[in-house]
């Protein structure tokens, strides 16, 4: 790395020595991550259950954003393209499945006062919620974004714009969000659909991220093809420039198809259960109707004998 960027080597302890936790993101995560505690804390005092591994799901996403946004990491997004890919992958699909995994929508219906609670509900019910998360929107969301970003003069102005930089970070915590939520998540959210249609979800981006990150990594040598150039050049150099960016592309392609294969994973598991609890509540649906049944069966008055005259 060149001395334009002021920077040391990027290594696996710059991700904790180079942090430097930004104000803003920081107090929001903890704040989160507060909240969510107090409602555990609060469900838990009054004797109700809420599941241990729910709360790990739940800040195991919040201690992602922490690695994209307040680590060290978070300081190398706008030097090395690698590095921003990796920050991109953490908040667009690590974070946003762990999150949903927590299901927080659904502690806090269960703990928010009526009023609230009844807010909460309407935003749910309400026809902008049924849009925005009808299936094929967040699908073309989330896989024509990045195109659009990468290959359009909107990365380079969030290179240099501050304002834009963070709102492309809120951008893809959002658009993971509306995506995975309904396949993944245990929340009541809109946007649900079938259990085999969510695998079909997942199955169809894999592709979408092999083409982008293929188109990523085809910058030649020469420079040619090299996103963002004006940027990159004067702090890290041409030779790193095209090797950050092949990097960046090789992440993109390989974490979309192993990190899909995993989420296909998890939906399979997630289909499989929701099929074994259909099977006990048909079960026991048929037992209650043996048990009626037989029920009626024993009230009837056995016929009386016949009698020869």
């Amino acid at each position: 790395m060149s001395s334009g960027s002021g920077l040391p080597p990027f290594g696996g302890l710059t991700v904790f020595t180079e942090a430097r936790p930004p104000l803003v993101p920081t107090l929001g995560i903890l704040l989160v991550g507060a909240v969510y505690l107090y409602g555990v804390r609060a469900l838990r005092g009054r004797g109700d259950a809420w599941s241990w591994g729910r709360v790990a799901g739940f800040v195991a996403g919040l201690l992602v954003l922490v690695v994209a946004l307040c680590s060290g990491l978070a300081r190398y997004d706008q030097v090395l393209f690698g590095a921003h890919m990796v920050q991109h992958m953490l908040l667009a699909m690590v974070a946003p499945v762990l999150l949903a995994l927590g299901a927080p929508v659904t502690l806090a219906l269960r703990t928010l006062p009526s009023g609230a609670r009844s807010v909460l509900l309407s935003l749910l019910h309400s026809r902008f919620a049924k849009v925005v998360s009808f299936p094929a929107i967040p699908w073309l969301l989330f896989i024509g974004s990045p195109f659009a970003l990468y290959f359009s003069g909107w990365y380079p102005a969030t290179l240099s714009s501050p304002a834009l930089h963070d709102l492309l970070h809120v951008h893809f915590v959002l658009m993971g969000c509306l995506f995975f939520w309904p396949i993944l998540g245990i929340d009541p959210v809109p946007g649900r659909v079938s259990h085999p249609f969510r695998v079909l979800l997942l199955f169809a981006t894999m592709p979408f991220h092999a083409f982008l990150g293929v188109a990523i990594m085809s910058v030649s040598d020469d420079g040619k093809g090299l996103l963002a150039a004006e940027h990159y050049l004067p702090l890290v150099g041409r030779h790193e420039a095209v090797f950050q960016q092949q990097v960046g592309g090789g992440l993109i392609w390989a974490s979309g198809d192993l990190v899909g294969l995993f989420f296909i994973f998890v939906a399979a598991v997630q289909w499989m259960r929701a099929s074994e609890r259909e099977a006990v509540r048909e079960d026991r649906r048929l037992d209650r109707l043996d048990e009626k049944r037989l029920g009626v069966q024993a009230e009837v008055p056995a016929a009386p004998p016949l009698t020869t005259p």
